[in-house]
């Protein structure tokens, strides 16, 4: 995918409106990653920088171009009022009259419950990983016991028994 990626970076260099870019979450751009909320690796982000969003279209470069043409550039926010649609300018201007602190509240409880949710998530699926092992096991140790108690030879036996019929 990189080598695409540098094409569309490449591609899009001079643009003012559009920014392709990418970030080394292990080095240097670590806190940024984790302001944005990069989990895994490749993530791509797309959207407005203060409100970024998981990409999760194809990952060629006719799939980055087509998505980079058509959903890249100017968008709707508080600075783009004209390209958004009724319902998104009614959110934008509630938020607008609201004050500094309870701005600051609304987000840091909404970003602390999004992390207590995906906390939950990852602790809900660790449990299924845990129950998932332990059945698979048992059904091994099953299976295992099954097939040495003598299946193999009760098989054999029947299909002896069958071939002296014949």
């Amino acid at each position: 995918m990189k080598p695409d990626w540098d094409k569309l970076e490449a591609e899009y260099a001079d643009s003012k409106t559009i920014l392709i870019g990418d970030v080394d979450c292990t080095a240097g751009g670590k806190e940024l990653c984790n302001e944005v909320g990069v989990r895994g690796y490749p993530t791509i982000k797309t959207g407005d920088p203060n409100n970024l969003e998981d990409y999760k279209g194809g990952r060629t470069l006719s799939d980055l171009k087509k998505h980079a043409s058509e959903n890249l550039g100017p968008s709707c926010g508080p600075a783009n009022l004209d390209l958004c649609d009724d319902a998104k300018k009614a959110t934008i201007e509630k938020y607008q009259a609201m004050s500094d602190a309870d701005l600051d509240k609304f987000i840091s409880e909404s970003e602390a419950t999004m992390e207590t949710t995906e906390a939950d998530f990852k602790k809900f699926v660790d449990g299924l990983q845990k129950s998932y092992e332990a059945e698979n096991k048992a059904k091994d140790e099953l299976v295992e016991k099954i097939k040495s108690s003598g299946l193999g030879f009760a098989k054999a036996v029947k299909a002896s028994a069958k071939k002296e019929e014949l």
